[in-house]
């Protein structure tokens, strides 16, 4: 067996492992990265980038009905109602990744990473095993992320699909069932709406997107209701029953009757989505002897360090952060650099998460509720997206967004900022570098925004906060 020798061996080619790899190797370190499908892993090849090409195609699609309409509309008309060809539009997208694809094999040949494509099998916690290829290595960073959650009683296959599937379909879609009002579910099940399919979510809990507050929350469920995306809310998916007409039966009951056979409900459809959550690819890890939580998470400390020597974890597969390919990728160059020498430590003051949705979600920092759960003196300001010159331009106000302000009374330090609406998620990036800074409500009010732009929302909800918002009474 051929023996391969390297300072630094990252396991995983996703957005945390090829960060990695390339900084490591623009440190002068020999580093090797072994990736068992396609470099870019999860969220590149079939998960954020192919959902957000998705997206914006439904976008697209749905908005070509209003130009459709008798009267047109911007003064805008087309002749008859667009028509949609799943194959080409899954051209469209399978384009993108594989330019992506490709530009991360570049970007990792020029920093000098060797690229192994290949299954590692351990042998100990240093050691791995690649076809024909033995690699022992002086640091090992672990970032082989996470899978989608299959349910018992509903496995994939045939008609019960994953976000992976939902997003290669090659053929529209009449009637899809979503198991689970997460992000995923309701992204993917509203693309699917925009492109003309009926959709059905089941949530067990009792709203959709419970990590979000009500007010955040409202103007989706306004969205969804609208466009007639039917939401069972409190209700447990059963099971399946395959029909003789190709078909697929949902099973649901209300969760005050989860034990009574009897009270169960149907529905038929042609595709069941499942997205009950994910769960870290940490399987294969026993030869290591690396520590896993009852959840299946690598234990790690701030460094991303492992209860193994030289052995990181970075990603969705460790216990530190949260499943979100941003924290991938900052937690890979940290480590990459803590194994260079440097002094460093994953301590963010705030990870902003987005929900694609239509309308979008976007929160960094505390929400109001969770800022004075925290003991803090609180303030907000509100500012709507109607009230912006921008958002009326590219019709974003239509769906009754706004951006909020949380802040300290006391010393008006900024504690959160959250948003939903059309396009409000290119605004997070002020809004977390602000937290990260530690800014004060008066440096957002002290910084001129361009106009017209979105950004003006942000100084006016900082203003709003501090009692005199100028474009809203």
């Amino acid at each position: 067996m051929q023996v391969r020798k390297c300072k630094v061996l990252v396991i995983g080619a996703g957005p945390g492992g090829y960060v990695a790899a390339i900084r490591a190797g623009q440190l002068g370190m020999d580093t090797v990265i072994i990736e068992g499908e396609r470099a870019g892993g999860t969220c590149l090849i079939r998960g954020c980038i192919p959902s957000k090409a998705m997206i914006h195609a439904a976008h697209k699609f749905h908005d070509m009905a209003k130009f459709a309409k008798k009267n047109g509309h911007m003064g805008i008309s087309i002749p008859g109602p667009a028509e949609l060809k799943m194959s080409e539009l899954k051209g469209w997208k399978d384009g993108i990744v594989d330019r992506l694809n490709k530009g991360v094999e570049h970007l990792l040949k020029s920093a000098g990473v060797e690229l192994i494509t290949g299954w590692a099998e351990f042998k100990d916690a240093k050691t791995v095993v690649v076809g024909d290829t033995q690699i022992e290595a002086e640091n090992v960073i672990i970032a082989t992320g996470s899978v989608p959650i299959e349910l018992p009683f509903m496995k994939y296959g045939n008609n019960v699909i994953s976000s992976k599937e939902a997003l290669d379909l090659d053929q529209s879609v009449e009637h899809m069932v979503v198991i689970g009002g997460g992000y995923i579910g309701l992204e993917l099940g509203i693309v699917h709406s925009m492109l003309g399919a009926k959709v059905t979510i089941i949530e067990a809990m009792d709203s959709v997107l419970p990590i979000f507050d009500k007010e955040l929350r409202r103007p989706l469920e306004i969205f969804l209701k609208k466009n007639k995306i039917k939401v069972n809310l409190g209700v447990f998916a059963k099971g399946i029953e395959d029909m003789d007409n190709g078909r697929t039966k949902v099973l649901f009951v209300n969760k005050n009757h989860a034990d009574d056979d009897s009270k169960i409900q149907s529905i038929e459809c042609d595709k069941v989505l499942v997205t009950v959550g994910r769960r870290p690819r940490s399987e294969g890890l026993a030869p290591t002897g690396i520590a896993l939580n009852e959840r299946g998470f690598i234990k790690v400390d701030k460094r991303c360090q492992t209860n193994m020597s030289g052995v990181y974890s970075i990603g969705d597969v460790n216990d530190l952060g949260e499943m979100l390919a941003h924290v991938a990728s900052f937690q890979g160059e940290m480590v990459a650099e803590i194994i260079s020498g440097e002094d460093r430590i994953y301590d963010p003051v705030a990870v902003p998460a987005i929900v694609f949705t239509e309308p979008e979600i976007v929160s960094v920092g505390l929400s109001p509720d969770e800022a004075k759960a925290a003991g803090h003196p609180v303030i907000t300001g509100i500012f709507p997206l109607g009230a912006n010159g921008r958002a009326l331009t590219q019709e974003a106000e239509k769906t009754a967004g706004f951006v909020r302000v949380v802040a300290r009374e006391d010393d008006h330090r900024i504690l959160g900022v959250q948003a939903t609406g059309t396009h409000v998620s290119e605004l997070v990036g002020e809004w977390t570098l602000a937290l990260e800074m530690g800014a004060l409500l008066e440096d957002i009010a002290g910084t001129i925004h361009a106009h017209p732009t979105m950004t003006e929302m942000t100084h006016e909800a900082v203003l709003a906060t501090l009692g005199h918002a100028i474009h809203s009474a």
